[in-house]
């Protein structure tokens, strides 16, 4: 097997809108779209936005929203959802959504779709307004949404359309923390991308699983596979360390059931978690890679090597907006001079 180089692996960018402790919604929608900008300039190749609710420290719950936002805001890189909850929504609405994003910003809009509430079970109540729905209703959900868009996937003819949508190319990626959407994504021939950067643990067997149930469509001849991970680069390995404890914080905060904003980095985190907050952290942030360009680097091709993922998204929950710019643009630059 030919090995894998970052340099030839496309590198995208998963932004959660963090908002910061200490700062607004307005301010981090300015920071998405700054980062947005940057990272377009810098080569990156998609920039997707992820759909969470009642959580005080992310801000881009209406995502379709901040999806034309960043759109209209850029030029060139994809925008793109990672990703739509559909239980929470139509697929009716969604269709329409996307087919409006996509008449405004022809071939730049992707649909990246998950099964997840991306909540607690009394958001997703207030969000659907009751439950009958579930993550269980997942495929046939998309199959509606997918029909809506392409007509000719349906048995039976739809009386009620998606304007705009029907007939639009969007395409459709599936996201996965587990093996469900990796054999669903294997099945209809959909690219899959995969949340590594909280479920490590999952990420091999649910992307053999998606690799060895895949069946070729007209969307791909072969298995298309996409992993997140996490990366704070600074120019120290202290530094890096530092900032990433950002992300730290906020991890443990969810453990314990109270989300919150994004905090300040701090100098340490032993006066902060458990010894058991630690070890479960320590597993769930395995696929966190923190240090200088250099080592970020040598990390990141590691992690390739064992995924022989197609194309690598990056998370930086990073709480200095500056600091946050300069990890994504050390990275890339460090890859680029392999």
């Amino acid at each position: 097997m030919i090995k894998k180089r970052l340099i030839d692996l496309p590198l995208s960018v998963l932004d959660l809108a963090p908002l910061q402790e200490g700062g607004s919604a307005s301010d981090s929608f300015k920071h998405t779209l700054d980062l947005a900008q940057h990272a377009e300039k810098w080569g990156y190749n998609r920039y997707w936005l992820a759909e969470h609710h009642n959580m005080p420290g992310i801000a881009s719950s209406a995502t379709s929203v901040v999806i034309g936002y960043v759109a209209g805001g850029t030029s060139k890189i994809r925008v793109g959802s990672g990703g739509i909850m559909l239980p929470n929504h139509a697929p009716l609405v969604i269709a329409e959504q996307f087919g409006t994003l996509e008449s405004m910003y022809p071939g730049r809009i992707d649909l990246g779709l998950g099964r997840a509430p991306g909540t607690d079970q009394l958001t997703a109540s207030a969000l659907r307004r009751e439950l009958s729905g579930s993550g269980d209703d997942f495929p046939n959900q998309l199959e509606e949404l997918r029909s809506y868009l392409n007509p000719d996937l349906s048995s039976v003819t739809r009386k009620v359309r998606a304007i705009p949508g029907e007939g639009l190319n969007i395409p459709i990626w599936l996201l996965g923390s587990s093996g469900f959407s990796a054999r669903l994504a294997g099945r209809l021939g959909l690219p899959f991308a995969f949340a590594s950067h909280f479920s490590p643990e999952n990420t091999l067997p649910a992307l053999e699983l998606y690799r060895n149930t895949f069946t070729p469509s007209e969307l791909l001849d072969q298995p298309y596979v996409m992993v997140a991970a996490n990366v704070v680069a600074a120019d120290t390995d202290k530094e890096a360390k530092r900032l990433a404890t950002s992300l730290q914080q906020q991890f443990i905060h969810l453990i314990r059931g109270a989300p919150t904003p994004l905090k300040p980095p701090v100098e340490s985190m032993e006066d902060i978690w458990s010894s058991y907050e630690k070890a479960v952290l320590e597993q769930q942030l395995r696929t966190t890679f923190v240090g200088n360009p250099l080592s970020v680097k040598e990390q990141l091709q590691s992690f390739l090597d064992e995924t022989q993922a197609d194309e690598i998204m990056i998370n930086g929950q990073i709480y200095d907006h500056q600091a946050r710019l300069a990890s994504f643009e050390l990275l890339k630059n460090a890859i680029n001079h392999q």
